[in-house]
């Protein structure tokens, strides 16, 4: 491979110092002084590599031949649930530190920002901060989000439109990635259940709706990704189309969700850990709609430091089955992260 690997889906942690003293106060988020918890609330999760932080990042890219890494927000800052003001510093404080990271290492780091579709008008504002002041080309979004009536709403709601419409102004790429299944559905928490079924069924589920409202064709400049492949939202196509063909009285005003497969405006990571749900994308959607994304350094990520994992696992895995050539690889680990963002390789030093 010859083109630099951009890995389109990673993660990175500020370092406990980092964090405003307001945050550990309320329990909104903060990390351990020895950085072996993450916490928010009475919710804790051990922080099992050393590149959660940047320097160990930078230099875990460097032994993986990783040149450059898209750094999306922690889902714990989504802030679903928060007061207005709260869900304001926290997303401030987040967006600030992604901004900062890209800013002292243009070469290395697109980051994400952040923004609440609850508060309409914060978000609004923020996203105009964000682009204009501190030169953020992508847009985080949640699956779901608690809305004021304390009910779950989908990300594609109607509601969330003015947000798409500004994200359209300003050509953004969008990543929609899911979290707070344990708080939307009443399971009990075991064997990480609400990672490994739940939040494959909140991205389909937006995306279901993303595509019957057709946010990809009322909005042509945005470009969105689905995290970790959209895996259910593969295997439910033909589901999906039997119920749009067999009850239309459900659907009125839907778009019909063949207009959605293949969209050039439409992508979905690697981050499977199947190689068979990628050879669902190629044959439904086309090679060019899926970017290389490592979850990194989850240990649902592709890390070494899980049994017979590597960054890239997956993508090679595909490679040797005969589903993507040598230049379909290339293509997911270089030019199509670069199309999701709309940046060229020369602008991030590559």
């Amino acid at each position: 491979m010859n083109k630099a690997k951009i890995n389109g889906h990673g993660h990175l942690l500020p370092e406990p110092k980092q964090i405003p003293a307001f945050m550990r106060e309320k329990k909104l988020f903060w990390i351990d002084d020895d950085k072996g918890f993450m916490r928010q609330g009475t919710w804790a999760r051990p922080i099992t590599d050393p590149s959660f932080f940047l320097e160990e990042k930078l230099a875990w890219m460097e032994r993986n031949k990783i040149e450059h890494e898209v750094v999306l927000n922690l889902s714990q800052l989504y802030c679903n649930g928060w007061s207005e003001e709260d869900a304001a510093d926290g997303i401030r404080f987040q967006n600030d530190f992604n901004a900062q990271v890209q800013a002292e290492n243009p070469n290395k780091f697109t980051c994400g920002f952040v923004v609440q579709p609850r508060y309409t008008d914060q978000a609004l504002k923020e996203i105009e901060r964000c682009v204009t002041q501190l030169d953020m080309k992508l847009l985080c979004l949640p699956t779901h989000y608690l809305n004021a009536a304390g009910q779950w709403c989908s990300s594609a709601h109607e509601d969330v439109d003015p947000i798409y419409e500004l994200a359209n102004k300003y050509s953004l790429a969008i990543e929609i990635h899911p979290y707070d299944g344990p708080k939307m559905i009443n399971l009990e928490d075991r064997f990480w259940r609400f990672h490994l079924v739940w939040m494959c069924a909140q991205t389909a589920d937006t995306y279901h709706l993303y595509t019957l409202l057709g946010i990809a064709q009322k909005y042509p400049n945005i470009r969105t990704c689905f995290a970790h492949a959209n895996q259910y939202g593969q295997a439910n196509y033909g589901r999906r189309l039997q119920g749009y063909d067999g009850r239309p009285d459900l659907f009125k005003g839907a778009l019909d969700p063949r207009a959605s497969l293949g969209h050039p405006n439409i992508f979905f990571d690697t981050l499977a850990h199947d190689p068979y749900t990628l050879e669902l994308v190629k044959k439904r959607s086309g090679v060019s709609q899926l970017l290389a994304g490592l979850d990194d350094p989850y240990p649902l990520g592709e890390m070494e430091t899980v049994e017979g994992c590597y960054p890239g696992k997956v993508i090679d895995e595909a490679l040797e089955m005969g589903i993507f050539t040598a230049i379909e690889k290339e293509q997911i680990w270089h030019d199509n992260v670069l199309t999701w963002l709309g940046i060229k390789s020369e602008n991030i030093g590559l």
